[in-house]
């Protein structure tokens, strides 16, 4: 059974700093991390691909966060600093192709994802 296990969420102040992991059991071309808030639709944040390790992100996390891995472990991380209220919300890391990062039916495997709060 594939598993994909986040952790690292929290409470945290404006400006504040997490960072969240996921550990896959299984290896995939790509792995993404998105979020969604209450009462909005899920959307990506940042991917990484495995081999070469390009990485995408969202206009609104640019300079703000990190997505990064360690291929060793099967683990990507997402760095998140200057965090803002709007940050706020169920983080999910993802894997599947990503040939299209951003989309979400790239992605075949989910996690149950993590909580951030960001409290002004």
């Amino acid at each position: 059974q594939v598993q994909l296990v986040e952790s690292g969420g929290g409470l945290v102040q404006d400006g504040g700093s997490l960072r969240l992991s996921c550990r896959a059991s299984v290896t995939a071309r790509t792995m993404a991390w998105f979020r969604q808030a209450p009462g909005k639709e899920r959307e990506f944040v940042a991917a990484i691909t495995l081999s070469g390790g390009t990485t995408t992100y969202v206009n609104s996390v640019k300079g703000r966060f990190t997505i990064s891995k360690d291929n060793a472990q099967n683990t990507v991380y997402l760095q998140m600093n200057s965090l803002k209220p709007e940050d706020t919300a169920d983080y999910y890391c993802a894997a599947g192709r990503g040939t299209i990062p951003y989309r979400r039916t790239e992605y075949s495997y989910w996690g149950q994802g993590t909580q951030v709060t960001v409290s002004s």
